[in-house]
């Protein structure tokens, strides 16, 4: 990270550490996305299964990922305020953290996966898919934890360009694994929508291993000595994490879990809906991977003017991101709409599946738009480690405002299914406007204290 004065050089430093974060989030999220699309051509069912195992499993992976998002901005402001020899110990109490939640939602996972499956009345080629899904993707909980947590000491560095190189090495070991164990390949059996999940636990062991190797052999990030000294456990560095990092973690899982929330009560439709609904959501998912990765980057920039004291900066890169987000919204929309059926192509070949989808990638578009805005103004408040308005708003708004509305929509107006989605877009609505009330109150506070120090 270099200190900037103007907006030239803003937007200069800010796309250097912005664009390793989107190819890095993508590359991540194609990891479901491929599972998706490639169990969606063995048959219907491994499609359902899958959506629904990953409808289940990205609350949970998102939330736990979110908490130790609390590793960035405490890097990025210790590395603005030149207060380095604190970052090993920092470090290592995140990865303890890691493991320690890791743990314990494997078991309570193992203790709640056959009920929530259970409640959603399910055909029982879907239900045992989804398990045995599920399943597979919990031997990787422990590695992808961990890395993410090294992945946030690369970014809050502003050496994002690391983070995105492990991802595409990684990522066609994936594909490849994904190929051989769906479909049955180089005499393996074949799994379906069940080989999927080994697939990306062995690839979520590569990440960590990658990530690991970086960390101790590289520079800038050798200098630091991460992984090489003994730290004991630390009560009141855990705390500050999950201070900072627990509001992360609920604000993310509540816009997260409120798909799986979504996806359990459409379990009343038939598959095909439910198909449909979520190979929309998940290409949905995809697109909101612009507006995720300005948060991230707007988190590490923010944090480090923050750091150093120079409000001014810090608002001027919010300005940036949260204007590069809302070109990029406009961009993806015109995309979805002129190319809804290429679209949907890539998740089936089933003809019901096919023309239901495209109709759920119209609501997609107002989707993302609505997420050009509420993300970057989330990443700009946790930059100023302002993150327990992002969880109430979450709340309210994907729970108070979106679900209960799409509930009504969906099975007391002609809407059907797409009352959800219409639902859950007035949701993102009010959330984007009480945040951006948040970010001018933070703002102002901040300004008021450094004038009088």
């Amino acid at each position: 990270m270099k200190t900037t004065f103007t907006y030239k050089q803003k937007f200069k430093q800010f796309m250097l550490i912005l664009i390793p974060i989107l190819v890095t989030q993508l590359g991540l999220f194609a990891m479901n996305l491929f599972d998706t699309m490639m169990s969606g051509h063995v048959s219907a069912n491994d499609l359902a299964g899958v959506a629904i195992g990953s409808s289940i499993w990205l609350p949970v992976f998102t939330g736990l990922s979110g908490i130790l998002l609390a590793i960035t901005p405490i890097i990025s402001q210790l590395i603005g305020a030149n207060d380095k020899e604190k970052v090993p110990f920092t470090i290592t109490q995140g990865i303890y953290v890691a493991t320690f939640i890791s743990v314990i939602v494997i078991v309570l996972g193992g203790l709640s996966i056959e009920p929530i499956l259970k409640s959603m009345s399910l055909d029982s080629n879907v239900h045992h898919i989804a398990k045995q899904y599920l399943i597979a993707l919990s031997i990787g909980m422990v590695p992808v934890f961990v890395s993410t947590v090294l992945r946030s000491f690369f970014d809050s560095l502003g050496q994002t360009r690391i983070s995105m190189v492990i991802i595409l090495v990684a990522l066609p070991v994936n594909l490849l694994l994904n190929y051989i164990l769906i479909f049955g390949k180089l005499g393996f059996p074949k799994l379906g929508g069940v080989g999927a999940g080994y697939a990306t636990s062995i690839t979520y062991w590569l990440l960590a291993m990658l990530a690991i190797i970086i960390v101790r052999t590289k520079q800038p990030f050798a200098q630091f000595f991460i992984l090489k000294n003994f730290y004991r456990v630390s009560l009141v560095a855990w705390k500050e994490i999950f201070i900072i990092g627990l509001p992360i973690g609920f604000a993310i899982f509540f816009e997260t879990s409120i798909f799986a929330a979504v996806t359990l009560l459409m379990s009343n439709f038939n598959t095909i809906t439910i198909a449909s609904h979520q190979a929309a959501l998940n290409f949905a998912s995809l697109l909101y991977m612009i507006p995720l990765s300005i948060s991230l980057a707007l988190t590490i920039v923010v944090g480090f003017e923050v750091g150093a004291k120079r409000l001014n900066d810090a608002k001027q890169y919010s300005i940036l991101g949260i204007s590069i987000a809302l070109l990029m919204s406009v961009i993806s929309a015109l995309f979805v709409f002129f190319f809804r059926q290429e679209v949907a192509n890539l998740y089936t070949n089933d003809k019901e599946v096919l023309l239901l989808t495209q109709q759920f990638l119209i609501f997609a578009i107002f989707f993302q738009l609505s997420d050009a805005l509420q993300a970057p103004i989330q990443g700009a408040l946790r930059g100023f480690k302002d993150v327990n308005t992002t969880f109430v708003m979450a709340f309210v708004s994907y729970w108070i405002i979106g679900l209960p509305l799409g509930y009504y929509l969906a099975n007391f107006t002609e809407f059907g299914a797409f009352g959800y989605w219409i639902g859950l877009i007035a949701g993102l609505a009010a959330g984007a406007i009480g945040l951006s009330f948040r970010l001018f109150q933070v703002q102002r506070k901040y300004k008021s204290i450094y004038e009088k120090s």
